[in-house]
């Protein structure tokens, strides 16, 4: 097996695993991050995603991850394709989420650019509409 086919086994698993637990796969997600993760989303930690700023350690990820828990409910997270090339990995998918405090529910497109060192992930950048998202946190 390549480390392309590799890397892409282990993020098809944590994909799936995430959408089928509703995003309740967080210490999976992090047992397959480098102690030194760069972990950043295109919102750059913007108000009223403020859990969105850029992550430096598996500490920070954890506050990624419970800050979009209590902020946001999935409602689904689809991938749709693998893209791998040498150690780069791009995941294409459609996602929707719920905004706990307005109900409004935002879908969008999203594409995830991962890193994988020695079968861990070190860099991590999130890429979704930041307009569809922010509308569905006003009232």
């Amino acid at each position: 097996m390549t480390t392309e086919s590799t890397n892409v086994a282990i993020l098809k698993d944590a994909y799936q695993r995430w959408h089928d637990t509703k995003g309740g796969s967080v210490e999976h997600w992090m047992s397959l991050m480098t102690d030194d993760i760069s972990f950043r989303s295109l919102a750059q930690g913007a108000a009223p995603m403020k859990f969105t700023r850029a992550a430096t350690s598996k500490d920070d990820v954890r506050q990624y991850f419970a800050g979009l828990a209590a902020d946001w409910e999935m409602i689904y997270f689809r991938t749709n394709e693998f893209i791998a090339q040498n150690d780069r990995v791009v995941v294409l998918c459609d996602v929707s989420f719920r905004f706990r405090k307005t109900g409004k529910v935002a879908f969008t497109p999203k594409a995830d650019i991962h890193r994988l060192r020695d079968g861990k992930i070190c860099e991590f950048f999130e890429f979704y509409d930041t307009a569809i998202a922010a509308q569905a946190t006003v009232a």
